[in-house]
């Protein structure tokens, strides 16, 4: 292509509300148009070039594994979503509206319903499965706050596959197969990523994995062993349990006075103990379907936090928020002294899994100005589950090395669904004894624009993007510094010409402009090589350009081409 020809609307500006690289450089490099500022985005010549490519790797790794490709529509039946159960619990993120026959629809920002609703038309025997059917397909979340551009959009391209089994064995066996095969799309668009145990939220299901592009500006929190391959999101993150080399407290069971003693330091600076054995209680608010709601407590060590996704979980609510002190006074609880032991009827405690057992543990009393000293809690008849969040220099599971924290963007995400969807709605097959029984699911996606900013933000330096060799929009850029340069112009023309030949995906810069004005664009675009023809022609040289480094290699203009052909 001619940049002449293109539209490539390049600025010096950065736009206002953008703070990442691939924000920025993907607006100055007129890849995407922002419009009016509400989380949508316009993919011009470059971008729509950029996303192809991507697609194309996404579409032949997926076809390679045998899935099969539908178009699934964008509107759907809201009571498709009824049917399911999660028309509640997706909350203010699913766009509703109504036709003008009032009848209810959803903007889909996942396709599970739909795709179910397809299969159980059309699937009615064990002999047709298994099937694994896949859409590249826009879908639409309506943040609260839309920000860093593709990143975190509104409306965005999506892949989403479902694969229908006769038996859990069967759906691991292509769960399995979908992380490898996203392991090649990953790999082959140039990215470095780790694949991560994750949490399943809205989707549901019993295990789901994410795999993270590694970046400093991810806003995903991943936890990684160095010395195994583990990885996890911070919400699904496990450890092994924490052991304490300080002597335990020796009490009797006993209420104790502690006078304006609130906090897990005061408390542990007043009795002199470490905060391990120490019942921190922490308060919240379960939010349910219907506008239901109710109080909860979460029990875990003194020395934990609480990781509230893992909560949410325990107690299987859309949502837990923050409980003022009067809200707790209303239920019977005195804030800053509560405890797992003492709570009003009614009150649902979970205990932290690392409690079992625990003995000479120091807890809130429910009654102002005492806790409870000497409490034991071998043997008892609880709730408990895993609700701590795992810390840096915690214990590996796996492997017994120290974990750490690390950032990640999502790129994909992959479920084993079980029946959550095909029992509520109806999909079910007839099996080899004639007994109808539900399908057995998993569901594999892929943020397909999201992924031109995953590859930017891990690929850019101060003066542009730099684009991997499958996702970049041409592999080669050439420059020429003056077209009024007969001879420059000339060269510049016939190395266009053979490369498209030879099939390169070619630009050639044959504008008036000043060559610093060139420079500064083809180093913006971030195209993977550049050949620049300047000044130095006159003396038979080129130069040849490697974005990713920035290595400039001077070359005979009579070799130039056999170089290129080498090289690409």
């Amino acid at each position: 292509m001619r940049f002449t020809q293109l539209l490539i609307p390049t600025t010096k500006e950065t736009p206002n509300d953008a703070t990442l690289a691939s924000h920025i450089y993907l607006i100055r490099g007129g890849f995407i148009q922002s419009v009016g500022g509400s989380g949508l985005y316009n993919f011009l010549p470059l971008g729509k070039k950029v996303l192809d490519k991507v697609e194309k790797v996404v579409k032949e790794e997926l076809d390679r594994a045998g899935c099969q490709e539908v178009s699934l529509s964008f509107v759907t039946p809201s009571s498709l979503w009824e049917e399911s159960g999660r028309f509640e619990k997706y909350g203010k993120e699913l766009l509703r509206f109504k036709d003008r026959k009032d009848n209810d629809f959803v903007l889909g920002p996942t396709h599970e319903e739909m795709m179910v609703n397809l299969v159980r038309q059309t699937v009615k025997s064990y002999k047709q499965l298994p099937l694994n059917l896949y859409q590249i397909n826009l879908k639409f979340r309506d943040e609260i706050r839309p920000r860093f551009g593709l990143m975190r959009g509104r409306e965005f391209l999506m892949k989403d596959g479902y694969s229908f089994h006769i038996s859990e064995e069967d759906m691991k066996r292509e769960f399995d197969l979908m992380e490898e095969t996203y392991k090649k799309i990953f790999t082959r668009l140039g990215l470095e990523f780790r694949v991560v145990e994750a949490d399943s939220g809205a989707i549901g299901g019993s295990g789901s994995k994410e795999f993270m592009v590694l970046a400093d500006s991810g806003e995903d929190t991943i936890v990684v062993c160095d010395s195994c391959e583990y990885g996890a999101n911070i919400e699904a993150a496990v450890r092994q349990p924490k052991i304490c080399d300080v002597a335990a407290p020796e009490a009797k069971f006993a209420k104790f006075n502690t006078p304006n003693v609130k906090t897990i330091e005061a408390l542990s600076e007043f009795f002199k103990v470490d905060p391990y054995y120490l019942v921190k209680t922490v308060a919240k608010r379960a939010l349910y379907d219907e506008g239901e709601s109710k109080i909860v407590l979460f029990a875990l060590r003194g020395s934990d936090e609480l990781q509230e996704v893992k909560a949410c979980n325990a107690v299987d609510a859309n949502d837990l928020v923050d409980v003022s002190e009067e809200e707790l006074a209303e239920v019977g609880l005195i804030a800053g002294f509560m405890g797992p032991t003492t709570v009003p009827e009614g009150i649902t405690v979970v205990y932290d899994n690392e409690l079992k057992d625990a003995a000479s543990m120091i807890c809130g009393a429910n009654e102002k100005d005492y806790h409870l000293v000497g409490n034991n809690f071998v043997g008892i008849e609880a709730n408990f589950d895993d609700l701590v969040a795992v810390q840096e220099g915690d214990v590996c599971t796996c492997c017994g090395g120290s974990l750490r924290y690390t950032k990640g963007i999502e790129a994909g995400h992959i479920f084993q669904l079980g029946t959550r969807y095909s029992e509520p709605l109806g999909c079910v097959f007839l099996d080899e004894n004639g007994k109808s029984v539900p399908m057995v699911m998993g569901t594999y996606g892929i943020g397909v624009s999201r992924l031109l900013a995953a590859i930017i933000e891990q690929n850019h330096d101060d003066n542009g993007c730099i684009w991997t060799k499958e996702s970049a929009p041409f592999d080669l850029y050439i420059l020429v510094s003056n077209i009024k340069d007969e001879e420059q112009l000339a060269l510049g023309e016939k190395l266009y010409e053979a490369m498209k030949a030879k099939g390169v995906d070619v630009i050639i810069d044959d504008r008036k402009d000043r060559f610093g004005a060139k420079m500064k664009d083809c180093e913006l675009l971030g195209i993977p090589h550049a050949v620049v023809i300047g000044k130095n022609l006159a003396d038979g040289k080129v130069e040849f350009l490697t974005r990713k480094e920035m290595l400039k290699e001077e070359v005979p203009a009579e070799d130039i081409l056999s170089v290129l052909e080498e090289r690409l």
